[in-house]
């Protein structure tokens, strides 16, 4: 299987969501942002077959990466853009259920990236970097 490309989803104003939930989270807890970048690469590696407990379905083509440290449950958001490139949306924190709001924001991402994928996409690096040091 060859590897799935990882992108990042870019606002029209040029934002790119989860790449500041990112960097928010690493200076906050670089122990959890080194478990979301494992969870990133894992997704690079194994697109499609990834599943639990590394990632789920959530619903109306929208996945999260699961990734936990201590009592803390980070999730991030992503699609497949196609049978090869995965397009991360939204990261967060969570005690329960994904919220709606939260599921609903990235199937509007989604479709605004379906519209236009070449305005909405923004490539990261983290496939073979060192969180520790990116």
């Amino acid at each position: 299987m060859p590897p799935t490309r990882v992108l990042f989803y870019q606002e029209a104003d040029g934002g790119v969501p989860i790449k500041r939930w990112l960097e928010d989270l690493k200076q906050t807890d670089r122990r959890g942002f080194a478990k979301c970048v494992e969870r990133i690469q894992r997704l690079a590696a194994l697109g499609h077959e990834l599943r639990r407990p590394h990632a789920d379905y959530l619903r109306d083509g929208i996945h999260e990466l699961r990734a936990r440290r201590g009592n803390v449950n980070y999730r991030i958001l992503y699609f497949f853009g196609g049978k090869d490139v995965a397009v991360l949306t939204d990261g967060l924190k969570k005690e329960g259920e994904v919220p709606e709001r939260d599921i609903e924001r990235a199937i509007r991402r989604k479709k605004t990236f379906e519209r236009a994928p070449e305005m909405h996409t923004y490539e990261e690096g983290y496939r073979g970097k060192n969180p520790q040091n990116s």
